[in-house]
């Protein structure tokens, strides 16, 4: 409802879901659930975690140790983007707001989230600052819209040797510290407040991404449908995710997102020409070798941190992500 008015049919639900979508987190879920629980409004507001068929114990130590948390056991995988679909679907609140298992709640962080949607109904998606385990802020917390161009900088390492300007890093923003209230192209998933009338509208997160390039994609659509994906810096979150989005096998997984993103958004020559710089891109950083060692504070700067060695392996393993994501069942 991107003109503003207010839906009277929301007026009496609760006010927030927090959803988390779990898969074997069983060492840090403690503070995502302790974070989210001190946040929780007392209205009927829940506190949702869906399980992604984990093969360790975080859903026993869920159900034994967070008794009021709204647990759901998928027997399967079903993704990120898939899971926080169902989840949501299982509640009617005002406002959902999605929360990654390895993220920890900064003190008012949902009150300011809500503050926000209430004064920027227009918005329809909200983010916050995501801090690293190291106290950094993340340039990922809000993104820049993916272009052509910016795939370019990419294939050439033009957005990592001029990392703080705003023409060669653009989907990083990097000439903005994220330290002002504003509208952003791309509200990142692992803290994004949608209202509940947006995130219908749109469906929620589209099912062809596993995981990865959904919430790319979800601000796009927003922004398509005349919504206003804004970003305050006085909202945050911990996020410990840095170190596991390290490993080869997870950048894999991101880089499949990469590849289904580029296919949604572009077709015939266009297409071709972004999956040919995104393959230049890792290419660049996994050939350089010795070279690459030398240019990692470079090259491998970012918010994955990714060394040469895991780029050189990234290349090595390209058919298995070069094809992006399979269609969705």
């Amino acid at each position: 409802m991107p003109d503003g008015e207010v839906d009277l049919s929301m007026v009496d639900r609760p006010l927030v879901t927090v959803v988390v979508v779990a898969y074997n987190n069983a060492d840090h879920i403690a503070g995502c659930l302790d974070s989210a629980l001190s946040e929780l409004p007392s209205d009927g507001s829940r506190l949702v975690v869906l399980d992604n068929a984990s093969s360790d114990d975080t859903a026993d130590r869920i159900e034994e140790g967070w008794p009021q948390v709204d647990l759901i056991r998928s027997e399967e995988n079903l993704g990120f983007g898939r899971a926080c679909n169902r989840a949501a679907a299982e509640t009617s609140s005002r406002f959902v707001l999605l929360l990654n298992p390895d993220a920890t709640m900064l003190p008012g962080c949902l009150g300011t989230l809500l503050d926000l949607a209430e004064r920027q109904p227009l918005g329809g998606l909200y983010g916050g600052r995501v801090y690293t385990r190291d106290g950094d802020v993340d340039p990922m917390s809000c993104s820049g819209r993916p272009t052509l161009w910016s795939t370019f900088c990419f294939a050439t390492g033009l957005s990592a040797i001029f990392a703080s300007s705003a023409v060669f890093n653009q989907v990083e923003m990097g000439s903005w510290a994220r330290d002002e209230e504003r509208q952003v192209d791309v509200i990142t998933g692992c803290l994004l407040l949608a209202d509940r009338v947006a995130w219908e509208r749109l469906g929620g997160f589209d099912e062809r991404f596993f995981m990865y390039g959904e919430d790319i994609d979800l601000s796009l659509r927003a922004a398509a449908l005349g919504y206003e994906p804004t970003f305050t810096p006085d909202a945050g979150i911990s996020h410990i995710g840095g170190a596991s989005s390290s490993a080869v096998n997870m950048q894999i997984l991101l880089y499949r997102g990469k590849v289904s993103l580029i296919r949604k958004l572009w077709d015939g020559p266009r297409r071709s020409v972004a999956e040919a710089l995104l393959l230049a891109g890792v290419a660049l950083r996994g050939r350089l070798g010795t070279v690459a060692a030398r240019l990692k504070a470079v090259l491998g700067r970012g918010s994955s941190q990714t060394s040469p060695s895991a780029w050189s392996a990234l290349w090595d393993r390209r058919a298995e992500w070069r094809d992006g994501w399979p269609p969705a069942p």
